[in-house]
């Protein structure tokens, strides 16, 4: 692996500062302008104006990356996706399309139902593939660290097939992979009606199974009607804790809960979706360590007119940060910079805080940020280049993919040829 000068940054947007990030320092990009970095290994040593950093003896050893006047910065920290899964569900976006909803699709047995009967039908083999080359897509868009999470299996043996992919996944592939154990994503089929007892079993049997093995650093749930309560989800988060896993929580998709407020309770890492907080809620998650992480891109695949309420929330001074939500039914896109465009027009995030959001804070909610989310010394060379000479034309071009770069711990993963 080369030593790298990299150099020709119109903006180096460093990410420097504070973390994680709330309110006003949200937007707080750390730009140099005309800004070079120098790179030892999978390392950052140097970060700084060109002249300065051309300077350095190591400088001179290093091989030149000159990016051409386009704009750099940290690669991008996608903290919420549903990786493995062997197939779309195109079909039911026919039907959304023609006027059916989400939950009239999963009483008919769609939904996450489908996916999990395709998984388990799955070979192991078709499941590592499929997501292969999804990452590659990922970095292709500028991501260098994922989270994804289990759940499409919900019973043991296709749980472990999933986590044990994304485990060999993380040595084979460059980017970095944090698993999330997803285990109460629904209630599995076997147990309709019964839906404490399958709490039990991942409470007493998967959970600290999960734990044992190292398969995991989160416990998820998914707290919303036709999932599980509020109860039951501090059930489950709290036998994660007690084996070690940091709680995660789909919280306030389609109806208010109160998994927010479990949220804070139980002190997650993460509370996702937030489509339906009350001004209740924001104020509580604002004088919280909870990272409030929206997913614009299922709001616009499910044509909903509800996006999560991002200006009041950072405007009270909770922390923000943007993710894919990357899954075969409700979002399928591995592009976070449309999730930008989507967090500047739909959800009037300015484009700096969009960027903020993707990339410091998601690394701080996947207690990542010691390494990654942004570009400074110390930390892994993770980056990614944009053709534009103003970042701000990022979410700008909303659809288009401008990244002609990405480098993941000194590595090139992705480049196109000017």
């Amino acid at each position: 692996m080369p030593d790298w000068l990299i150099t020709g940054c119109s903006e180096l947007l460093t990410l420097r500062g504070a973390v994680p990030r709330r309110g006003r320092t949200l937007g707080e990009l750390g730009i140099i302008r005309d800004g070079a970095l120098l790179v030892r290994d999978d390392r950052i040593v140097a970060v700084g104006r060109r002249r300065r950093i051309e300077r350095l003896p190591e400088a001179r050893r290093a091989s030149k990356l000159d990016l051409g006047g386009r704009v750099a910065l940290p690669g991008f920290v996608d903290s919420h996706t549903h990786l493995v899964f062997p197939a779309s569900r195109v079909d039911e976006y026919e039907q959304r399309v023609s006027g059916k909803t989400y939950a009239q699709i999963a009483r008919a047995g769609g939904g996450i139902r489908a996916t999990v009967n395709a998984v388990r039908r799955a070979l192991p083999k078709t499941l590592s593939e499929r997501a292969s080359t999804h990452l590659r897509e990922f970095a292709a868009h500028g991501t260098t660290t994922i989270e994804a999470k289990s759940g499409y299996g919900l019973d043991w043996t296709s749980e472990l097939k999933i986590l044990c992919a994304l485990q060999q996944l993380n040595q084979d592939q460059p980017l970095d992979i944090v698993e999330t154990f997803l285990g109460a994503h629904i209630v599995p089929p076997e147990y309709r009606g019964r839906p404490d007892r399958f709490v039990e079993l991942l409470v007493r049997g998967w959970i600290p199974a999960v734990a044992t093995a190292g398969l995991a650093e989160f416990c998820d749930v998914f707290c919303d009607p036709g999932a599980f309560t509020v109860p039951q989800a501090r059930r489950i988060l709290k036998a994660g804790r007690a084996c070690g896993l940091m709680p995660r929580i789909h919280a306030e998709q389609f109806r208010r809960t109160g998994a927010a407020q479990l949220a804070i309770e139980v002190e997650a890492a993460s509370a996702d979706h937030l489509e339906k907080v009350n001004g209740s809620d924001i104020r509580a998650l604002a004088l919280s360590n909870v990272t409030c992480t929206l997913l614009p891109g299922c709001s616009f695949h499910l044509g909903s007119p509800h996006y999560a309420p991002a200006r009041e929330l950072i405007d009270c001074g909770a922390i923000v940060a943007l993710a894919t939500d990357f899954n075969p039914g409700t979002s399928p896109t591995v592009s976070m910079p449309m999730i930008l465009s989507l967090a500047c027009a739909q959800m009037r995030m300015t484009p700096a805080e969009a960027i903020a959001a993707a990339t410091i804070n998601p690394a701080y909610s996947l207690r990542q940020h010691g390494r990654v989310g942004s570009l400074e010394a110390g930390k892994y060379a993770d980056l990614a280049a944009f053709d534009v000479t103003d970042y701000r034309e990022i979410p700008y071009y909303f659809g288009v993919n401008l990244c002609s770069l990405t480098m993941k711990r000194g590595l090139i993963v992705h480049s196109e040829k000017p």
